[in-house]
């Protein structure tokens, strides 16, 4: 038995445990158990918190996939963990750590957290990619998805793929975004992002996520979306990504300058599971 919170960012939703109160078995079985919909308490991650290995944060951050996967980075959970922290410690900035690295969190208004994100990474081995190529120009050309070209790959903590279309409609993200996920070009498989820009303030954005599929936002997603268009030149260095649950503010000034997101996030409910 142990006690955990829901939230959700932009209807991306977690079940977030303090591991520092709770002791767990943390096998894959048992995080597909807690992220089912039917059957457990249903998350598109679970979000396990733990003493900081830095003495600058509040917390270190872990992330499970639904799949029961680890990933090194979740913005989101990131603005939630924040906003959690924030709440009980009565504080307006917190330093969240994650394996993707320490992650400063404003409170910006009621519920709007803006985080500081690590620079983004173009490097192939870095992303990582399984073969030396130019990552702002992949050279995929597929018959069976011929609308789908030369997408950007880069890392903004965990590694994505981004595709921009003229329509957002043609992306039959269920269908493609698995295809990609799994893609050999991709050794850790990979976020799938389909964007059109709107104009060079907005873009709108759908999500295939690395082990947990479609989702209503991703945060990351729109943060590697983002800064992709921005390296194309498509969108200003202040642009809204629109998602289907919602919209973030991403904010980057290039080069080896860090990433800003902010967005609003919500507390659901307190409960306790019976494992």
């Amino acid at each position: 038995m142990f006690n955990f919170v829901k939230m959700h960012g932009l209807g991306n939703d977690f079940v977030i445990i303090d591991l520092r109160i709770n002791t767990l078995d943390l096998s894959d079985d048992f995080v597909r158990a807690i992220c089912n919909r039917k059957t457990g308490i249903g998350c598109d991650q679970l979000i396990l918190l733990n003493s900081p290995f830095s003495s600058e944060a509040t917390v270190f951050m872990g992330i499970r996939n639904a799949d029961g996967s680890e990933s090194g980075a979740c913005g989101n959970a990131t603005r939630c963990v924040a906003f959690m922290l924030m709440e009980e410690l009565g504080q307006q900035i917190v330093t969240v750590e994650t394996k993707a690295g320490l992650l400063k969190c404003e409170r910006r208004g009621k519920s709007d957290v803006r985080v500081k994100l690590n620079p983004p990474v173009f490097e192939w081995e870095a992303i990582p990619l399984s073969k030396d190529c130019d990552s702002m120009c992949l050279p995929f050309e597929l018959s069976e998805y011929n609308h789908l070209k030369t997408p950007v790959a880069l890392s903004v903590g965990n590694p994505h793929v981004v595709f921009f279309l003229d329509d957002l409609d043609r992306a039959k993200v269920h269908e493609i975004g698995p295809f990609f996920e799994c893609h050999h070009l991709f050794p850790e498989r990979v976020n799938v992002n389909f964007a059109s820009i709107a104009c060079r303030d907005k873009i709108k954005l759908k999500v295939w996520e690395r082990g947990a599929g479609a989702t209503l936002a991703c945060g990351t997603g729109a943060c590697a979306t983002a800064v992709a268009g921005m390296k194309r030149g498509f969108v200003n260095a202040k642009v809204e990504v629109v998602q289907e649950g919602g919209s973030l503010l991403i904010e980057w000034a290039g080069g080896t300058e860090p990433i800003y997101m902010t967005g609003g996030v919500a507390r659901v409910y307190t409960g306790m599971y019976n494992a």
